[in-house]
């Protein structure tokens, strides 16, 4: 079993001048409560989005990160204190340092900064430049820790969209969400261990991943797809198991106007028979390229240049006058789910509605894929 060894060298943490701190300023919510593995980054506050040069760092994140990073710090020592009675070896079980994480952790959670998890990224960021494994190991531990200890503090639907994600096979996604429709309770997993599942109601389950998904997809930049593509199974999947189908009500989110780039794409799509060319420009725009490409230079000055008055659905003028936004993985099956709900409506399905659910279909075909 592999083992972790702590030395004082894990502590390490930079300073910057004076000059870059600013005086404290309320905290703001950076957190989304999901329960996943390391392994799969969350939508929270991220170091890389202050950049390598830390003398171009705003100055509150950088105050944030400061109070963040001296709070690790504090939680590193404690647990180094903890864990020097049952060394064995210079080496500690991972085992042994879970529970002392969970032990120190768990009297801390509720004072933590906001900059507490921005802090652990980019430790562990620094430790992977260093390649220093072991000190990655133990950060993520305490990463894993804290996620876990805020996920109990969740509402139920919030805990099972965080179940969901973390949840490969479809079949056992399926068989969580039954039993967390039918009010959860203590079941044995895979491993024969127990484990406590919340009960819930599959709308919420569906609403809150859409809206986890909407601002994900809000954003100039997608910073993890893998993550989105997760949560749009999720919402995917919950709406579906409520047996009302595209004309289900519930799953009517006031989605009144269709978005411009995604008709765009859609319009393209039912011009080209199905095949394995329309599957790879589905899968490229999914990936974030083409239609699908983030608006890294996004300008804040409104431009008047004609290359900017891009046309609009089959060819004609943009509405709006502005360049559309993306093609978001979440908007497109919106958008497709409204159109194909449009066609049974008026009772005109044929071989358009057909198309339409094999642009559907292929799509949640190729974001699982990229999800799990």
């Amino acid at each position: 079993m592999a083992l972790l060894r702590l030395s004082p060298a894990i502590l390490f943490f930079p300073r910057w001048p004076a000059s870059h701190l600013h005086p404290r300023v309320p905290s703001r919510p950076t957190l989304v409560c999901l329960a996943a593995t390391p392994k799969v980054p969350l939508p929270i506050a991220s170091p890389a989005s202050l950049g390598d040069d830390p003398s171009k760092w705003d100055p509150a994140e950088c105050d944030a990160l400061l109070r963040g990073g001296e709070q690790v710090a504090s939680v590193l020592q404690e647990m180094l204190t903890l864990m020097e009675d049952i060394e064995t070896d210079g080496a500690f079980e991972p085992v042994a340092v879970e529970l002392v994480a969970q032990g120190v952790i768990g009297k801390r959670v509720d004072e933590m900064e906001s900059g507490f998890l921005m802090a652990l990224d980019y430790m562990i960021q620094l430790a992977q430049k260093d390649a220093d494994d072991e000190r990655k190991s133990l950060l993520e531990v305490i990463k894993q820790t804290v996620l876990d200890h805020l996920t109990k503090k969740c509402p139920p639907h919030v805990q099972v969209v965080g179940l969901l994600c973390q949840t490969e096979k479809k079949e056992s996604r399926h068989e969580l969400l039954r039993r967390v429709a039918a009010g959860g309770g203590v079941f044995k997993n895979d491993k024969g261990l127990k484990c406590q599942i919340p009960g819930a109601n599959l709308n919420d389950i569906a609403n809150q991943a859409d809206d986890l998904v909407e601002s994900m997809e809000s954003r100039d930049t997608i910073p993890d797809r893998k993550l989105l593509a997760r949560l749009v199974i999720v919402r995917e999947e919950a709406r579906n198991m409520m047996g009302g189908g595209l004309l289900d009500e519930r799953n009517d989110r006031g989605l009144t106007t269709l978005p411009e780039a995604e008709v765009n794409f859609l319009s393209k799509l039912v011009a080209l028979k199905p095949g394995k060319a329309l599957e790879r420009m589905i899968m490229d725009v999914m990936h974030g390229k083409g239609e699908g490409t983030d608006n890294i230079e996004q300008s804040n000055v409104e431009s008047h240049s004609e290359q900017d008055h891009l046309t609009g659905v089959s060819g004609m003028r943009s509405v709006s006058g502005r360049k559309p936004r993306p093609v978001r993985p979440g908007m497109f099956l919106e958008t497709v789910s409204k159109v194909l709900g449009g066609v049974y409506a008026s009772n005109t399905s044929g071989i358009t509605a057909q198309h339409l659910e094999w642009v559907h279909r292929t799509t949640l075909k190729i974001l699982e894929e990229m999800a799990f």
